[in-house]
């Protein structure tokens, strides 16, 4: 019983001292000093109401959601794509390809910022959310073929053969017995890769130009006078994230994945 108690504790404490930077972030922001100090100012939503009110935000807040969505889409059919060759077919060059896929999110994200950006400073696409989108499916494609790779290994190994025995054509056994066996990781990869593009800002930051992502506006927030609205928008960034992250976790467990992942 002692040791239940104090490992409930520790548990409790862990999360805490992981949270407690997001909880400042959140907590100041509902703060009527205009400098985050303590003691707390008393409750107000000036802050948010003036980071929704500031056209550039709201310019960073619709590229994020462009780039964040166009993300999703394209890295969890390229994550699916991967998972189910890998799953499939055996082939010359699989082991690299699959490596290929998988390095991006190990690489520092300084030097992938700088790779990506010497990559498309040449094209059209760079300065654009296209040119962004590009770079982050390249680090969300990874997250995406996981989720759905795991997924696959619990499909049975004559489930698709007996669609094709039945009459369905490779295509149709795709479509009708893959896919839907697959559909909550589809949607735990789609949430997830939304989540890891609406984050991140490095990248985004080298090869956006002026078209800024939320994360990035708060960058160049920084580099000014401490400003208030900062921890209004990270808020914000965090609610989104957060939700974001959650249904990834129910689709993937609803998926059989869960205990992998977590």
């Amino acid at each position: 019983m002692t040791g239940r108690i104090l490992r409930n504790l520790y548990l409790a404490a862990l999360a805490l001292f992981i949270a407690m930077p997001m909880l400042v972030i959140v907590v100041f922001s509902f703060d009527a000093n205009r400098f985050p100090a303590l003691p707390w100012g008393g409750f107000t939503l000036n802050w948010h109401r003036e980071a929704l009110a500031d056209a550039m935000i709201l310019s960073a807040m619709k590229n994020s959601v462009i780039v964040s969505l166009g993300t999703a889409v394209l890295a969890t059919v390229l994550g699916f794509s991967a998972a189910y060759l890998d799953y499939r077919y055996m082939f010359f060059g699989k082991r690299p390809l699959m490596l290929a896929v998988a390095v991006p999110p190990a690489v520092p994200v300084t030097i992938l910022g700088m790779a990506m950006l010497a990559a498309l400073s040449r094209t059209p696409m760079f300065g654009t959310p296209a040119g962004i989108i590009v770079c982050h499916v390249a680090i969300a494609v990874s997250f995406s073929m996981a989720l759905i790779r795991l997924r696959l290994g619990e499909l049975g190994p004559d489930l698709e053969a007996a669609a094709w025995n039945l009459g369905a054509s490779p295509l149709a056994a795709l479509w009708h017995v893959v896919i839907p066996f697959c559909k909550p990781s589809l949607i735990a990869a789609f949430c997830l890769s939304a989540a890891v593009s609406f984050d991140e800002f490095m990248v985004a930051w080298f090869v956006g130009g002026v078209n800024e992502t939320l994360p990035v506006r708060v960058l160049n927030l920084l580099q000014g006078q401490v400003n208030p609205k900062i921890n209004a928008i990270g808020t914000l960034v965090l609610a989104i994230s957060l939700i974001l992250v959650t249904l990834a976790q129910r689709f993937a467990r609803l998926g059989g994945a869960g205990k992998e992942t977590a």
